[in-house]
C-alpha cells in the first residue's frame, strides 16, 4: 500500500471523524425546550423516565418546570414556556379559545381518587359518590387538605364541592397552596383526607399512612393534553423543538414508554393519544 493511499485514507476518515463530531456538536447544542407542566408529571416520576430517552434520541434537552395546571398556563400566556402538559379540560379550553395555545392533543389518563386515614371516620369507603364523600368529610367535622394552587386537581376538587352545593369553609378544610407530595405528606401527618391523581398517589403510597377510600366515579376521570404554545404571540418561542417534543410523545414509540412507566408493578398513566 502506497504512502499516497494511505494519506488519501487518513485524509478520509479525519473528514468522516469530524462530521460525527459536528453533528454531535449540533445536537448537543439544541436550545432545550421548555416545558410547563403539572406537579404529577414530575412527582410521579414520568418525566425522569421519559424525558432521559427524548434528549438521547433528539438531541434536545427539556427544561421541566412544574407547578399547578393554572401556573403553567399561565407560564404559556406569559411565553415564559415552549409548551404545556396539562390536565384541566376547561382550563385548556380557555387557553386555546384566547389564542395562548394551538395543536392540543390528548396524550394520556388516569384517575382521581380520595385518600384518607384507614381509620376512615367519615365512612368514605361505603360511598360511590365523589361529591357525597367531600360532604361527608365536611358533615362528620373531619380534616380534608385541599392543594389550593388551581392545580388541575385543585380544580377538579372545586367542582366536586360545587357539585354538594355546600361550600368548603369548615373548620377542618385547609387550603395549602402546595402541590401534590406536600399535600399528601400533610394529609399523612394529619390523619386527614385529600384528593389526588393516582399517579402521584401510586408514587408516594409507601410513605404515607393514607389508603384509597372512594374511586371509580366517572367524574374523577383525569386526562392530559400537550399544547404548544402560540408563536404568532411570541415568535421567540422554540416551537421547533416544543412539536418535535409534542409529536414524540404522541408517536407509537413514545405512547408504549409511557405505557410501559410502572411503579411498584403498576401503570400510573393510560397513554390514549392515537384512541381520540
Amino acid at each position: 500500500m502506497t504512502i499516497k493511499t494511505n494519506l488519501k485514507r487518513f485524509a478520509l476518515s479525519l473528514a468522516a471523524s469530524l462530521l460525527i463530531a459536528g453533528a454531535a456538536h449540533a445536537e448537543a447544542t439544541k436550545t432545550p425546550i421548555r416545558l410547563a407542566t403539572t406537579t404529577s408529571t414530575e412527582q410521579s416520576g414520568l418525566l425522569g423516565w421519559l424525558l432521559p430517552q427524548f434528549t438521547k434520541e433528539t438531541g434536545y434537552p427539556v427544561q421541566v418546570m412544574a407547578a399547578g395546571t393554572g401556573q403553567s398556563l399561565k407560564m404559556g400566556e406569559n411565553g415564559d414556556a415552549d409548551l404545556v402538559m396539562v390536565h384541566a379540560p376547561s382550563a385548556e379550553k380557555k387557553f386555546v379559545d384566547a389564542g395562548f395555545g394551538i395543536e392540543p392533543v390528548h396524550l394520556m389518563y388516569n384517575d382521581f381518587v380520595i385518600v384518607g386515614p384507614a381509620k376512615d371516620p367519615a365512612g368514605l369507603a361505603k360511598l360511590h359518590d365523589a361529591a357525597q364523600a367531600l360532604q361527608a368529610i365536611k358533615e362528620k367535622g373531619q380534616t380534608f387538605i385541599s392543594r389550593g394552587d388551581e392545580s388541575g386537581t385543585h380544580i377538579k376538587e372545586k367542582t366536586l364541592w360545587q357539585a354538594t352545593n355546600v361550600k368548603p369553609d369548615f373548620a377542618g378544610y385547609k387550603s395549602i397552596g402546595q402541590g401534590m407530595g406536600p399535600t399528601l405528606t400533610m394529609a399523612s401527618e394529619l390523619g386527614a383526607y385529600t384528593l389526588t391523581d393516582r399517579g402521584t398517589w401510586l408514587a408516594y403510597q409507601s410513605k404515607l399512612d393514607l389508603t384509597v377510600l372512594l374511586e371509580g366515579d366517572k367524574r374523577l376521570f383525569n386526562p392530559y393534553q400537550v399544547i404548544l404554545v402560540n408563536p404568532k404571540r411570541y415568535p421567540d418561542l422554540n416551537t421547533e423543538g416544543a412539536r418535535t417534543l409534542k409529536n414524540w410523545l404522541v408517536s407509537e414509540h413514545g405512547q408504549k414508554l409511557i405505557g410501559d412507566f410502572k411503579v411498584a408493578g403498576q401503570a400510573l398513566f393510560v397513554a390514549d393519544a392515537n384512541t381520540k
